[in-house]
């Protein structure tokens, strides 16, 4: 009884870390949202601003796969 409340435990602890990728793909497109909307009001600046919504776009999607690390990490880690 012990060994499936730890599994049971794993494997939701591992569902709820599972959802930060998701909520990663959220950050990535409000990210890309914001972009587009400043380059569609000042076009002209916009050339100037694609490194930073490079940044934006790398430091969103490592939370999603550092959530994804730990997600994998909870379900097979013993």
């Amino acid at each position: 009884m012990e060994g499936d409340i730890s599994t049971l435990g794993q494997f939701i602890g591992a569902g709820l870390a599972g959802l930060g990728s998701g909520i990663a793909a959220l950050g990535v497109g409000n990210v890309a949202a914001n972009f587009l909307n400043g380059a569609l009001r000042n076009p002209s600046a916009a050339a100037s601003q694609t490194a930073t919504l490079f940044i934006g776009i790398a430091f969103a999607e490592a939370l999603g796969i550092f959530s994804f690390l730990v997600a994998l990490l909870l379900m097979f880690a013993v």
